[in-house]
């Protein structure tokens, strides 16, 4: 035994290792500064658009923010971005990555997403197997992509016979896993919430089929345990307000807050109700305002997704029976919801097509603007700080501040005039890293 471990010994080589001396210490590489000068400052926290700033970065992160005038003597990397602005890199709130895994597919979507001013996004549910793997490519820059944020879900037993948590949980029983649980009365929530953050997720999203008591029993032991809660706002037979009472951190979909004013709502996921709009013909409604000054007074973020409500009403044309959430709801609650003091986040929940040059949320940028009303710099914010603090990041990111990530757009045109221009990307810096606009190439790679 021992003259093979001396074998061994000698085969590794550390027999012949040098003592490394106490007063040896290995000396730390230093971090590279570059210099982002001229650009007019758009800070993401709401303020007015600074011309002449200058951002130093230092490896990841942001080391300073100083008008030019005082940056005139720095030496080493300058970027120049004179006539351009430069905000926080931007968030999707609501994304689905892996609902089906496809690297090649997740891939191209991140890419896109990179390149077009996207530095994080928080994917509401999937295959957290195959999400870990591309969090962590992004991470590291294996792959050009954004950060993921990542949830695992809880719901009824009676919802996991859904195709899309079968094709989430291939290899294992669809409600059995840790990312994907069923759960009921009977469930031991402390031990099944714990088996939701040991999946690596950064929240735990209620999702369907489940009770107001039930919804409560979650938030209280995911809270408990120090875990964001991010729910939908009817989680059938749960209603929209039994979802506010029980306090998530986020709730997503605004065209749903609808059920909670119409005569009938659906009992189960599958229960395609439709939203009733005749309690919002005539303007604000009294209903919801309670909701939403809950929402308020609990600082629960609304991440309101209207683009889903476009797509529906498109696939309802196209079939020829009415939408079961119109759009036009849901910019109307929006609105209402805004003029509250709800925060507001854009998430998609959807792709635009693959031959689109850019991602989903910029028409959740533009709809949040042309059709619910919110100025430009509320929308702006609901892509950075307050889209920050969905995924409990806003100490990281969403703003542009010494001691961040350097997560960073620069785009050509003015989106305080119009938020279209944010489709005027010329570079995106993230984690330090620059990726020009010009070398976008669509699909897999760099």
């Amino acid at each position: 035994m021992a003259a093979t471990a001396q074998a061994h010994e000698a085969d590794t080589g550390w027999q012949n290792a040098p003592a490394t001396k106490a007063e040896e210490k290995p000396t730390p590489t230093p971090k590279r500064l570059t210099l982002f000068r001229g650009a007019t400052l758009i800070d993401g926290n709401g303020g007015a658009a600074r011309p002449n700033m200058s951002i130093l970065v230092e490896g990841d992160r942001i080391k300073a923010v100083r008008p030019d005038a005082e940056t005139a003597r720095f030496k080493g990397d300058i970027v120049d971005a004179s006539r351009l602005h430069v905000l926080p890199g931007l968030i999707d709130t609501h994304e689905h990555l892996a609902t089906s895994p496809d690297r090649i597919w997740a891939e191209a979507q991140m890419k896109r997403d990179l390149y077009g001013g996207i530095t994080a996004v928080r994917d509401m549910a999937g295959d957290v197997r195959a999400l870990g793997e591309l969090s962590r490519a992004s991470l590291l820059g294996e792959i050009p992509g954004p950060d993921i944020h990542y949830a695992a879900l809880m719901a009824g037993p009676s919802f996991f016979d859904d195709p899309r948590t079968i094709a989430a949980a291939q290899g294992a029983r669809p409600g059995g896993t840790a990312w994907m649980q069923a759960v009921d009365d009977r469930t031991d929530m402390a031990l099944a919430v714990a088996r939701s953050r040991g999946t690596g997720a950064t929240g735990l999203k209620i999702y369907a089929n489940l009770s107001g008591d039930m919804v409560r029993k979650i938030t209280e032991e995911a809270h408990r345990q120090g875990f964001p809660v991010w729910a939908h706002s009817q989680v059938s037979p749960a209603t929209p307000a039994e979802v506010v009472a029980a306090g998530p951190d986020v709730i997503s979909h605004m065209c749903a807050f609808g059920w909670q004013a119409s005569a009938r709502r659906p009992q189960s996921y599958r229960d395609r109700v439709p939203v009733d709009p005749a309690p919002f013909a005539k303007g604000d409604n009294a209903e919801m305002a309670a909701l939403f000054r809950e929402m308020k007074r609990n600082g629960i973020v609304m991440d309101a997704t209207l683009r889903v409500y476009v797509e529906g009403d498109k696939r309802a044309a196209e079939s020829g029976k009415p939408s079961y959430c119109p759009a036009d709801i849901a910019y109307r609650l929006t609105n209402q919801a805004w003029r509250e003091g709800v925060l507001i986040s854009a998430g998609t929940d959807g792709m635009t097509d693959a031959k689109d040059p850019y991602s989903a949320l910029h028409e959740e940028l533009e709809l949040l603007a042309d059709k619910a009303g919110l100025p430009p710099s509320d929308v702006i914010r609901a892509a950075t700080s307050i889209a920050a603090r969905t995924i409990a990041q806003e100490k990281e990111m969403g703003s542009i501040e010494p001691g961040k990530l350097a997560n960073l757009v620069f785009v050509a045109k003015d989106p305080l005039e119009d938020v279209s221009n944010l489709r005027s990307v010329v570079f995106t810096v993230k984690r330090g890293t620059l990726y020009r606009r010009e070398d976008y190439k669509p699909g897999m790679g760099q």
